[in-house]
């Protein structure tokens, strides 16, 4: 799965990590590579919160490239 983030740094020093498609999936890290992971775990995190609030009915599932 692709996702696009957004990453900045802060008036702290600090890179904060935001999926836009994902909402409230935030993050941040002293570094950019910090941040590339911490928001990486609260995608993973995100997803699987989502999927046990509301299984996903295989059947009902469509993929669509573009």
């Amino acid at each position: 799965m692709k996702l696009h983030v957004i990453i900045e740094k802060d008036e702290a020093g600090y890179y904060v990590a935001e999926v836009p498609a994902l909402p409230g999936c935030l993050s941040q890290g002293k570094t950019y590579d910090e941040a590339v992971g911490n928001i990486r775990e609260a995608i993973e995190g995100w997803l699987e919160v989502m999927e046990a609030r509301h299984p996903a009915d295989s059947s009902k599932l469509v993929e669509i490239a573009v």
